[in-house]
């Protein structure tokens, strides 16, 4: 009986079969290089379309040797806040410039502002305070808190 010996030619077209079909699945994987983009498509990016917006600023109250004193956060570090506190009606009770800070407890740049307006006055929320961050042109939603009103 005649034994068959393997032949170095069969060896080798196994190991060329094997490279080629993995060089083909690597194409098929692989993104197309020059690829266009489908019409009426765009690819330049917008600051609208970025999937990193900046949080809204915020504004909050807290009483502080019996006067209303307000904070914030989300603002511009280094940049200018105003801060104004309302009637309802419309009128400024309070208005004043700070510079907000980097903060320790709250994000971004943040300030802090004792009022001279006295703290939980009765009628309840007959106003409210915002802040105003410069740099950015945005302003806070409004707080509603209570303005003591003299009447003489």
């Amino acid at each position: 009986m005649r034994t068959l010996s393997r032949s170095t030619s069969r060896c080798t077209r196994r190991v060329t079969i094997g490279v080629a079909g993995a060089a083909l699945i690597g194409l098929g994987l692989a993104p197309p290089a020059l690829a266009a983009p489908a019409p009426g498509t765009s690819t330049a990016r917008t600051l609208s379309a970025h999937p990193y917006k900046a949080p809204q600023p915020y504004v909050f109250s807290y009483g502080y040797t019996g006067h209303l004193s307000l904070g914030g956060g989300n603002f511009t570090v280094g940049g200018r806040v105003y801060v104004v506190v309302k009637l309802n009606s419309g009128a400024t009770h309070y208005g004043k410039w700070v510079v907000a800070r980097p903060g320790q407890r709250n994000p971004g740049g943040t300030f802090h502002v004792e009022t001279r307006i006295p703290y939980q006055c009765p009628p309840g929320k007959n106003g409210f305070a915002r802040g105003y961050d410069e740099a950015t042109g945005v302003w806070s939603p409004k707080l509603p808190v209570s303005i003591c009103v003299r009447f003489d």
